[in-house]
């Protein structure tokens, strides 16, 4: 059953990315990101009223938020400031770079995840799963040669280290949940709530420095409807994600993988939706993600 929920968090996921792309692109970054942050925590909000109030009819649909410790808050304000920088870099990488670039680079987050469940965790892979590990590392260089003939230089533009250093932090992030998760044994909601309040809390100090102050970056904002809906389908992709952890037989390499196959929505009809360059020959690399995945959920 947590492939099957991790497979719903692809498909959530893959449609937030589309969503994205379309929210971000010719307008400022940083308001955008607290827009689709703030969206998902209003989102939350009924649950956390719905706990304190309607205590025994949301533990009956399994949507009670608990309450925690101090320690415990510390934790999750420790994946907040991880996830917002991840953010905050992805978000400016897709502004700057087509997605069908950005979103193959993220895919390379099973590399980070791989390594870091082996020796953090000590899940072992299987001969298989170590093939469709390299395939999708392989998979991801060749769409850098791609990438140079729509004129992005992988060694030099300073947007592919951003949309790097991004998907590091995920990947850390994806590492972090496990422990929050089983470990401190968080329910999904109870997390969601409280990671986007202080996601919340961190966007607000950064606004408040980079442009709240700044009349011609507020001016430059442009208010789109995908936004908010950036946001929810985030929430609902979390959701699934941890529900899927929550079963301690569930590996964070593969669900970490699974999660790549949201790059079908991303490349096929992002490509599509805003008209990218050189789509077809971006098919043979992402067939070499999709069989690295395949080989890792089946092997």
């Amino acid at each position: 059953m947590w492939m099957y929920l991790g497979l719903l968090a692809a498909l959530f996921l893959g449609l937030h990315n589309l969503c994205k792309k379309h929210a971000v692109q010719g307008n400022e970054v940083f308001p955008v990101l607290l827009g689709t942050i703030s969206s998902g925590f209003l989102l939350l909000l009924p649950l956390y009223f719905g706990s304190a109030f309607y205590p025994e009819y949301m533990i009956k649909i399994q949507l009670y938020i608990t309450e925690i410790s101090i320690e415990n808050h510390g934790f999750i304000a420790i994946k907040s400031a991880i996830m917002a920088a991840s953010w905050v870099l992805a978000y400016q990488a897709l502004k700057h770079l087509p997605i069908t670039i950005v979103t193959p680079i993220r895919s390379a987050g099973p590399f980070f995840t791989f390594i870091g469940a082996i020796t953090i965790y000590q899940e072992k892979p299987n001969f298989w799963q170590w093939i469709g590990f390299f395939l999708i590392i392989f998979s991801v260089l060749l769409y850098s040669r791609i990438g140079k003939k729509e004129g992005i230089n992988f060694k030099r533009n300073k947007w592919i280290f951003a949309i790097i250093g991004a998907t590091f932090l995920g990947a850390s992030s994806g590492l972090y949940d496990k422990f929050l998760i089983q470990n401190l044994a968080l329910n999904p909601q109870t997390l969601q709530f409280w990671f986007s309040f202080y996601t919340v809390l961190i966007l607000l100090i950064i606004l408040s420095i980079t442009w709240f102050p700044n009349a011609e970056k507020r001016k430059a904002f442009i208010w789109r409807w995908t936004i908010p809906l950036v946001g929810i389908l985030l929430v609902i992709a979390d959701y699934f994600y941890f529900k899927a952890l929550q079963d301690p037989e569930a590996l964070i390499m593969l669900l970490s993988a699974i999660k790549r196959s949201q790059i079908l929505i991303a490349v096929v009809v992002g490509g599509l939706l805003f008209k990218e360059q050189n789509k077809r020959k971006k098919l043979v690399p992402l067939a070499g993600i999709m069989l690295g995945v395949f080989l890792i959920l089946y092997s």
